[in-house]
């Protein structure tokens, strides 16, 4: 206890001596990207008019009406919340449409989970309801614990424990002899995107897979169980999608087309999201036994959990039998889009999003996000009432489907590609929110003005920035690396975006500049697509004043509200280029590092010592070698686009800078012009051909890895080709890079000529 309000102390006063130690200028005093001075100090006025317009018993009240029942695709719920949510922007003075779109949703028929030998044990499948958590018991609305897009199957074999079943996970049970062939893998959760695990299993040869919530992760380990805590109880399950996102998200039978009436559709066989292998989750109680009678090797020390058996891998003597059967359905999923129009430049849209459906009762997940948004939007259609307009189109947009594959913004975005190309300036996105700090991440481009609105937002609780908060938390908890930045870097670096969210289709396929936000890290876990993810989970654990929610408004508020007054498009590219160089170091490093690790694990197999540098006593198959080209690739061309890019953004920034492009920026036709330039660099991140086998995803710069899930890879071209040690696809993808580096070049030079006054 002494030593926890010791390492409390610590942090306060780190909190305080960050705070003096680099105290910014007061926010009057404070330029804004974007802005002139007076503009500036006109946007500060309207910020804190909204603000003052903000009630968090709003954000309460929402929430205990859009959670009150269980609210998935094609429920009756769902409808009569998009129903309510388009009332409150029809009332709040918003041009306001409901878009319908068709979407394959399986949901199950047929869920069986036997252990057969070498003792017989049926899983239970379910949670049960708690007197403690009201909407629990709505047993009769809520969809069971099931995977989407499981394909049917009825598989009986032994099982193997595969750790997070990761590819590196399945090397390591090649060195120890466990072959999956012909298995069923148990898999926990984590590690990657849940899709991720039945991928891998299928490339190995397995027949089913079960995915469980480990307590380590995700249960008694981290702290007190639901209800008594904040944490997943012994029979709570993670329902989700296990479609194959990386390839293409969305309706997975109209790949790049809106899955509108007359739409073309694949038949359900020749789907390529679908998974291989039938896959399904189990809580950790039903797990429990299937370990319990695991063989085999002892686990890793890393790979064991926190269940009270010692953790084999198999195979067997565990044996079970999986069967699964779905409803192959067609369902509708709707989306809410709520218009303000601009009155100077209407042609420029600045979109905000945030998905509505849920897996059950969807408090945290989504709901947490969604009344922020609607309390947001409430805010800016009050100041609209009030004799305010807006330069630009804010749209905003309530998304259907996004638990089972980022259906509703998918499906909107293709179906609007056209348009939304021409028009839209911004794309910003949430999803949960909970207590704690604040994280961002999204375009580079970007950076410096998400730094900008994070500074001129108070937290709640230390009433201190959220940007302070988010740098002493840095400071105090981060890597060597993070550590030394926080301290000594102007701004934060915000992250970059893989997937999990639906920002995917507009960054990444459509290459729309994004951004997404939310609070966290002291809100607890446990609910996460389970029946307690409900109103009295959250207002116990996750954010019970909904004081977060309105910081999320407000930073979500400033984002929109800059966006869309700001006299230019508030993008800045030192921090992208810097950021950039990062990715082509990282890159460099990683090809040096790979080719040293295949001629040094060679060696050790050519000359017999590659056993010793494992357990003795353990048997472990020795590799096979591997061929090695005998020069590296050659990534010149990438770092001379990187050289180009990096004068290009230092050539903007004093062209943005100087007395003369200040003067040239007073017109407003050349403010428009600029922006139609500076909407453009996203846009020349992207390659109509998109990505190696996934050609759906066409941003160069970053996008989710194709065996990670929601996690993302930058320059994924190059970088994924040389981790799948493909020397002859990494050569190819070196130049694509390059060529886009240097096209995104060329845009910002486009950018710096009307700042000089080039014709």
């Amino acid at each position: 206890m002494r030593l926890l309000r010791l390492r409390q102390l610590a942090a306060t006063l780190l909190l305080c001596a960050l705070a003096s130690a680099q105290a910014a200028p007061p926010a009057a005093e404070r330029g804004l990207t974007g802005f002139g001075p007076e503009g500036a100090r006109r946007q500060r006025a309207l910020e804190a008019r909204f603000d003052s317009l903000l009630r968090k018993e709003n954000l309460r009240e929402w929430m205990k009406r859009l959670s009150a029942r269980p609210h998935h695709v094609g429920s009756p719920h769902d409808r009569d919340n998009v129903e309510f949510m388009a009332g409150l922007f029809r009332s709040w003075g918003y041009d306001t449409r409901i878009e319908t779109f068709d979407v394959l949703f399986p949901t199950p028929k047929v869920r069986l989970l036997e252990m057969t030998a070498p003792e017989r044990y049926t899983a239970r499948l379910a949670e049960p309801a708690l007197k403690e958590d009201a909407t629990s018991a709505q047993a009769a609305e809520q969809l069971p614990v099931y995977n989407a897009y499981s394909i049917d199957g009825d598989v009986t074999a032994q099982v193997v424990y595969v750790n997070y079943g990761v590819p590196r996970d399945y090397e390591e049970l090649e060195r120890r002899g466990v072959d999956v062939r012909g298995k069923i893998v148990l898999a926990r959760y984590g590690g990657s995107w849940r899709g991720i695990k039945p991928k891998v299993a299928a490339e190995r040869g397995a027949i089913g897979c079960l995915i469980y919530s480990d307590p380590r992760d995700d249960g008694y380990f981290q702290g007190d169980v639901y209800p008594k805590g904040a944490w997943r109880n012994e029979w709570g399950a993670q329902r989700g999608s296990v479609a194959d996102m990386p390839v293409f998200p969305g309706d997975p039978l109209t790949p790049g087309v809106g899955s509108v009436k007359g739409a073309k559709r694949l038949d359900i066989k020749n789907a390529p999201t679908l998974t291989k292998i039938p896959v399904m989750p189990i809580s950790y109680g039903d797990a429990l036994p299937l370990l319990r009678h695991l063989g085999g090797p002892v686990a890793p020390p890393a790979w064991r959990g926190a269940l009270p058996v010692t953790y084999h891998l198999g195979p067997g003597p565990a044996t079970v039998r999986l069967k699964l059967e779905f409803n192959w359905e067609t369902r509708p999923v709707y989306d809410v889009i709520a218009r303000l129009k601009g009155g100077e430049r209407p042609e420029q849209w600045v979109v905000r999003g945030n998905h509505h459906d849920a897996w059950v009762n969807g408090a945290d997940d989504p709901v947490s996000g969604m009344v922020a948004l609607l309390e947001e939007a409430r805010a800016v259609g009050e100041l609209a009432r009030a004799g305010w307009r807006p330069k630009r189109t804010i749209v905003y947009c309530a998304w259907g489907g996004e638990e089972p594959g980022l259906l509703g913004s998918t499906e909107w975005a293709e179906t609007h590609a056209a348009e939304l190309r021409r028009h839209a300036v911004l794309y910003l996105n949430s999803d949960s929110n909970g207590r704690g700090f604040l994280g961002a991440g999204g375009s580079h481009t970007l950076e410096r003005f998400v730094n900008e609105v994070a500074r001129d937002v108070t937290d709640p609780q230390k009433r201190i920035s959220v940007w302070e908060r988010a740098r002493a938390q840095r400071v105090l908890e981060g890597g060597p690396e993070e550590r030394r930045e926080a301290r000594e870097r102007g701004d934060l670096r915000i992250s970059a975006l893989g997937s999990g969210s639906d920002y995917t289709p507009f960054l990444q396929h459509l290459g729309i500049s994004s951004l997404n936000i939310g609070f966290g890290g002291e809100d607890g876990g446990g609910s996460y697509h389970s029946i307690y993810d409900s109103f009295e989970h959250y207002t116990r654990f996750g954010d019970p004043g909904f004081d977060y929610g309105v910081a999320l408004a407000q930073v979500a508020g400033r984002i929109v509200l800059r966006f869309a007054e700001a006299e230019t498009l508030p993008h800045s590219f030192p921090g992208f280029a810097d950021t950039v160089a990062r990715y082509v170091g990282e890159v460099t490093k990683l090809v040096e590092s790979t080719r040293a690790e295949i001629a040094e694990k060679n060696r050790l197999v050519a000359d017999g010592t590659y056993q010793a540098v494992f357990d003795p006593t353990q048997t472990y198959v020795l590799p096979k070698t591997e061929p090695l080209p005998p020069e590296a690739p050659d990534l010149t061309p990438l770092q001379r686009a990187l050289s180009r890019l990096q004068e290009s953004a230092k050539n903007y920034q004093a062209a943005f800078d100087s007395q003369a492009g200040r003067e040239r920026l007073r017109s407003p036709e050349t403010q428009a012009r600029l922006d139609r330039v500076l909407m453009g660099v996203e846009r020349a991140m992207t390659r109509e051909a998109g990505l190696p086998r996934r050609p759906w995803f066409k941003h160069q710069i970053y996008a989710p890895g194709f065996y990670t899930g929601y996690g993302v890879k930058t320059l994924p071209g190059v970088r994924e080709a040389v981790e799948q040690h493909d020397w002859r696809e990494a050569a190819e993808q070196i130049p694509l890079a390059a060529g886009t580096l240097q096209q995104v070049a060329a845009e910002i030079d486009r950018a710096t000529a009307l700042l000089q006054g080039d014709k």
